[in-house]
């Protein structure tokens, strides 16, 4: 997709806008657009990355993915997998979680792994037919829900009895 016809299309917009306000105005908005162009590219790609989230929220398993190639955004689309494996399916191939609450927002962060970990977590997405980032989405979720239940289990063992001692005796 090609940004260039977007941006230039605001660059008009801002210069019909200053053209009510005289040559100065209309001036002073031509020197602002050139640095403009940046935050312009950047804005538009943080609403086309808000889109595929929310398309792949919408699509899963399958996604859609935003990269950037030559100042360029492109789409990769990740279809779901046409057949399901006869075995039990692993918690990375739950499906995700139901969002919390009607309005629920994706956030966005960044963190640091090994190089092998990065590369075994490529090769587990690719196998599944999963971005990356949709296979650490569901990853995680299938973490956090074995989390819980263990936790469950844990407090229902002790509300029929059972308990558990630490510590040392003389």
């Amino acid at each position: 997709m090609e940004l260039g016809p977007y941006v230039d299309a605001l660059r008009r917009e801002l210069g019909t806008a200053a053209a009510a306000g005289g040559d100065e105005t209309r001036a002073l908005a031509e020197r602002l657009t050139a640095p403009l162009e940046s935050a312009m590219r950047l804005t538009l790609l943080d609403a086309l990355s808000t889109a595929a989230a929310e398309i792949t929220r919408d699509l899963a398993p399958g996604s859609v993915d935003v990269l950037l190639r030559n100042r360029e955004p492109v789409f990769v689309v990740t279809a779901p997998p046409a057949d399901e494996p006869a075995s039990a399916p692993s918690p990375v191939d739950a499906p995700p979680p139901p969002a919390d609450g009607e309005d629920a927002a994706t956030a966005r962060i960044n963190f640091r792994l090994p190089d092998s970990l990065k590369s075994r977590i490529e090769d587990a997405a690719g196998r599944a037919g999963l971005s990356v980032n949709a296979w650490l989405v569901r990853a995680t979720a299938a973490a956090l829900e074995s989390s819980i239940r263990a936790e469950s289990t844990d407090r229902a063992g002790s509300a029929r009895g059972h308990q558990r001692y630490s510590g040392w005796v003389r």
